[in-house]
């Protein structure tokens, strides 16, 4: 498997990226479609919108997010299987819009792919 990587959206792409696969349930504010340059935009691996405003990008509650995002993930394994089979010819972008770096969804996401 090649390296999956994170970046936030709001970060400039480049051609070391890779396949770029956004991973938030809405589309990121101030960014267009062009600046995003996305291969996809996968609302279905993204946390549910109730997971999502219940973990209110708060780290005290990060470890309980990541348990309840593992058990939404359970029900994607088709679109999982998908992008580790993608990430077999090339590396993976996972984007996310978030301020932080280390208390996000494609963190999660990058740990289920790479396991």
């Amino acid at each position: 498997m090649k390296r999956i990587i994170t970046k936030r959206i709001y970060e400039e792409s480049t051609k070391q990226d890779g396949y770029r696969i956004l991973v938030d349930r809405i589309w990121p504010r101030g960014v267009s479609k062009e600046q995003a340059n996305l291969e996809e935009w996968n609302k279905d691996i993204a946390p549910s919108t109730e997971l999502r405003k219940w973990f209110g990008h708060q780290e005290k509650r990060f470890e309980e997010f990541k348990k309840k995002y593992k058990k939404e993930l359970e029900k994607q394994e088709k679109e999982l299987k998908r992008i580790k089979k993608i990430a077999q010819q090339k590396q993976i972008c996972l984007l996310y819009g978030a301020k932080d770096e280390k208390h996000n969804q494609a963190i999660v996401l990058k740990e289920i792919l790479e396991s």
